[in-house]
C-alpha cells in the first residue's frame, strides 16, 4: 500500500542545526593556510547539498563548523558532505589534507536537551482544559526517559548525537482525540515504531488535538524520513486516514545551545 503522506505532500517547519568536528590524521600536524579559502569554496555546494555554513572554528587538531540543514539531509550524510567536500577543495587549492576517519556530530538547538523534556513533560499541565482530572489522566500516557537522550550513537565512523523535537498535529483540530482507546493506541504506536525504527523516544505527550515527541534518531534518517515515518504510522494504527495535518515540526536540541557554539 502506498503512505498517506509522502515528501511531495507534506510541509515541514523545521529549525535544524548540526556541529560537526574533524580531526587531522596526524594529530601532531596543523591545518594549511588555505583552510579559510576552501571553506568559502564549499558554502555554495552545501547549499545545494541542503547545508548553510554559519560558524566554523581551529582548536589544535580539531576543526569544528555549525550548519543549518534541510530537514531532508540525514546525520550520515551531513558528514559526508562536510568532510569529503572540504578536503576536496583543500586538494584543489594544493594544499591536500588528511584528516581522521572518526568525526564527532551533535544536533543542536535554541534551546538545551533540559528545557526540550521539561516543556514536552509540562504540556498537559500548560492546557486549559477546565478538568484536572483529565489532565491527570492524560499524564498516564505520558513517557519521560530522558537518559536515551544523553549518550551518543557510536559508529564505525564517530560519534553521533541526533536528538529531534517532534510535533504532529491533528488534520482538523475541531475534532479532537478524546477516547482512551486512542490514547493508549498513540502510545504503543509510536513505541513500535521508535523500536522498528532504531530511534529512542526520551519524553512523549500526546495531546488531544497534538503530539509532542523528543527522539534520539537513527543517524541514517532525516528528519523528514523520521518524520513520514511517524506520520504513517500513526495514521496506520488510527483507522489509515488522513488524521494529521500535512505539517508537521522537526526541531534539533543536545546538551548545548547553538549561540554557546559560535560563541555568543
Amino acid at each position: 500500500m502506498p503512505p498517506i503522506y509522502t515528501a511531495e505532500n507534506v510541509k515541514v517547519i523545521h529549525r535544524l542545526h548540526y556541529g560537526w568536528s574533524g580531526w587531522l590524521k596526524e594529530r601532531s600536524g596543523s591545518f594549511p593556510r588555505t583552510l579559510g579559502a576552501a571553506f568559502e569554496q564549499c558554502r555554495d555546494a552545501w547549499k545545494d547539498d541542503g547545508l548553510e555554513l554559519e560558524h566554523w572554528n581551529t582548536d589544535a587538531d580539531q576543526l569544528q563548523c555549525l550548519v543549518a540543514a534541510q530537514p531532508g539531509i540525514s546525520p550520515v550524510t551531513c558528514c559526508a558532505r562536510i568532510k569529503g567536500r572540504l578536503q576536496h577543495a583543500l586538494r584543489k587549492l594544493g594544499t591536500p589534507t588528511a584528516f581522521s576517519r572518526k568525526v564527532g556530530f551533535r544536533s543542536l538547538g535554541e534551546n538545551t536537551r533540559e528545557i526540550v523534556a521539561a516543556y514536552v513533560a509540562r504540556q498537559a499541565d500548560k492546557s486549559d482544559y477546565v478538568d484536572d482530572r483529565f489532565k491527570d489522566w492524560l499524564d498516564r500516557f505520558r513517557i519521560a526517559e530522558p537518559e536515551c537522550l544523553t549518550e551518543p550513537t557510536i559508529s564505525a565512523h564517530g560519534r553521533y548525537w541526533y536528538n529531534l523535537h517532534l510535533v504532529v498535529v491533528v488534520a482538523d483540530r475541531r475534532y479532537p482525540m478524546t477516547r482512551r482507546e486512542t490514547f493508549h493506541t498513540l502510545r504503543s504506536e509510536m513505541l513500535r515504531i521508535a523500536q522498528e525504527s532504531d530511534c529512542g523516544i526520551g519524553s512523549l505527550a500526546p495531546m488531544p488535538d497534538h503530539v509532542h515527541a523528543a527522539l534520539r534518531g537513527d543517524i541514517r534518517q532525516s528528519p523528514l524520513e523520521l518524520a513520514l515515518t511517524f506520520l504513517n504510522g500513526l495514521a496506520n494504527a488510527l483507522g489509515r486516514n488522513r488524521c494529521w495535518s500535512q505539517e508537521v515540526y522537526t526541531g534539533t536540541f543536545s546538551e548545548y545551545e547553538v549561540a554557546r557554539v559560535v560563541g555568543q
